[in-house]
């Protein structure tokens, strides 16, 4: 947002109509439909004072979700790169502790996408090469975000997404394993692995690390070169820095899934 445009979009009220849509599970009309002007930082302003709404009322920031890494699904959705948004206290959680069922109460056209998941043992900095990116995560684990739309149809743009929390329902988190006992054997692992999500035991989508900007670290490195050089998103820090450390990053190699009640999906 520049000059004259701060005057046309009031960050508060769209920060405000997206997160009451959030609360009572509703949709509404996109704001770059409203607003011609709505930009992607105009968006990432919005994404900072919806923080600061949730802050308020208790919702903690405890790491950050990269979307649309996956670039076998940006023409699907008219978005053509990857985005971030903030995940909270209050909307993640241990997979083990699910008994294998998560309501979806409240979620706006619910999907699913299998998710890779880092938790940060220090932040990293920009310019760093993959090897050196690795050493800084603490472990990795495997897990499930559950994604929504308050916009009818998942029709948006890029700014929107920014702006509707990243499409972030929820993040439901596997088993963790240390990266630094096995370091050389996760390097190679996040750069080659495949994986099926499977829909009441058939196959629903097959993924691959390269699908993911060409593997999980590389994304990591893409969220911590743009954030270095912009104030409005801030910094990548460490799960030590942050409130409860649960997770720093997550990203996905498969195309999000429509979800309803009674399926059951799990990851191969």
């Amino acid at each position: 947002m520049n000059g004259s445009m701060d005057a046309l979009i009031d960050i508060q009220a769209v920060a405000a109509e997206a997160l009451a849509a959030l609360d009572g599970g509703n949709q509404i009309a996109p704001f770059s439909v409203r607003l011609s002007a709505f930009g992607l930082e105009d968006a990432y302003r919005v994404t900072a004072a919806v923080r600061k709404m949730r802050e308020t009322r208790g919702e903690l920031p405890v790491g950050r979700k990269i979307g649309f890494t996956n670039r076998t699904i940006w023409a699907e959705y008219n978005v053509y790169g990857p985005i971030w948004g903030y995940v909270y206290n209050r909307t993640v959680h241990n997979l083990a502790q699910t008994n294998g069922t998560f309501s979806l109460k409240g979620f706006a056209e619910p999907r699913i996408e299998p998710e890779i998941i880092f938790k940060l043992a220090f932040a990293p900095a920009p310019g760093m090469d993959e090897k050196a990116l690795l050493a800084s995560i603490d472990w990795v684990a495997h897990g499930f975000e559950i994604v929504q739309s308050i916009f009818p149809g998942w029709k948006f743009s890029a700014p929107d997404t920014v702006a509707a929390f990243g499409l972030h329902g929820a993040l439901l988190i596997g088993p963790r394993y240390s990266i630094a006992a096995h370091a050389e054997d996760w390097d190679r692992m996040l750069a080659t692995f495949e994986i099926d999500l499977k829909r009441n035991g058939a196959i629903a989508d097959h993924g691959r690390a390269m699908n993911v900007l060409g593997g999980p670290v590389s994304a990591l490195r893409h969220l911590v070169d743009i954030l270095a050089g912009d104030q409005i998103k801030s910094s990548t820090r460490s799960g030590r820095d942050r409130h409860d450390g649960h997770a720093d990053a997550c990203t996905s190699s498969i195309s999000r899934r429509d979800m309803d009640d009674g399926t059951r999906w799990c990851r191969a």
